[in-house]
């Protein structure tokens, strides 16, 4: 009986995160600030530190565009992917206003629409368990050029202990952000990728990602 309680949570859940994809993107940023007690920005922003310097970065799941404003601000030439059609039409919107250029990709991350060797970095923050999809990741090896890197935004703790982190503790654990995921460093070395763990410390927070180097 419980197991089949479980699955039905777990079906709700997955329900909820497709609507906050889809029909209630526009809710997407007042979420993402909430559950993270306003850090969100800051955690996703992690991940330019170990952007190399300059080139074309793919963002996978770019959601509402932050970072890919961030990556054109910053002088790269970004390309983003995205299944959401709400997704992307939040990000165009937050690029033209700011008049910020990048191509946007409406597809799947198993099975990415670009040629061989077309990027220098691949990045994603905090993504769906698809980045575990050997399929996926073999994807990604061919889309990244000799000497280019992947950076992973994996996951994030607070490390305060007060009411509100608590709580936002509670609603990653029953929304499943806790349980064990494979072992993404040792899924990319399969494919020659060389790969390695970085924490990350932010406003009383833990920022944890997964960063790969492709052999020149």
């Amino acid at each position: 009986m419980w197991q089949q309680r479980y699955s039905v949570w777990a079906r709700l859940i997955a329900f909820g995160f497709r609507l906050l994809y889809n029909e209630l993107a526009w809710l997407y940023d007042p979420v993402s600030w909430v559950v993270s007690l306003g850090l969100w920005r800051r955690w996703q922003q992690t991940a330019l530190a170990y952007m190399p310097p300059g080139g074309s970065v793919l963002e996978v799941g770019f959601g509402p565009g932050h970072l890919l404003l961030d990556l054109a601000t910053a002088g790269y030439r970004p390309v983003g992917l995205d299944l959401s059609p709400n997704m992307l039409r939040l990000a165009q919107r937050r690029l033209r206003r700011r008049g910020a250029a990048a191509n946007l990709v409406r597809g799947r991350a198993s099975a990415l629409p670009f040629a061989a060797r077309a990027f220098d970095a691949v990045v994603l923050t905090f993504p769906t368990p698809f980045v575990y999809d050997p399929v996926w990741i073999c994807h990604l090896e061919r889309v990244l050029k000799p000497g280019g890197r992947l950076i992973v935004v994996e996951t994030s703790f607070l490390t305060r202990r007060d009411l509100p982190a608590r709580f936002v503790e509670w609603l990653s654990r029953i929304t499943g952000e806790r349980r064990p995921f494979p072992d993404l460093t040792g899924l990319l070395s399969q494919v020659g990728l060389q790969a390695w763990r970085e924490s990350v410390s932010v406003e009383s927070s833990t920022v944890r990602l997964v960063i790969a180097d492709k052999p020149q």
